[in-house]
């Protein structure tokens, strides 16, 4: 499943992050990796951006990078 089909509040634990070069390495930088406990917060009213807690901290990502995120099902 990729983050941006999680509904709101629910918590689900990072697997893999695709895509290649910077946006990987951006992701990667910023503390999404796998492993690490996501939850969506807020999803704006268009659906972009998406607004994320990860490690303690919020952060907001577009919904074409939270589609190279997959997480558990």
């Amino acid at each position: 499943m990729k983050l941006n089909e999680l509904k709101i509040g629910v918590e689900k634990k990072i697997i893999q992050i695709e895509g290649k070069g910077a946006l990987r390495h951006r992701l990667l930088e910023m503390g999404i990796i796998p492993g690490t406990i996501v939850k969506i917060t807020k999803i704006a009213p268009f659906g972009d951006p998406i607004q994320i807690h990860i490690r303690s901290y919020e952060l907001s990502i577009r919904k074409n990078d939270a589609e190279c995120i997959i997480v558990e099902d």
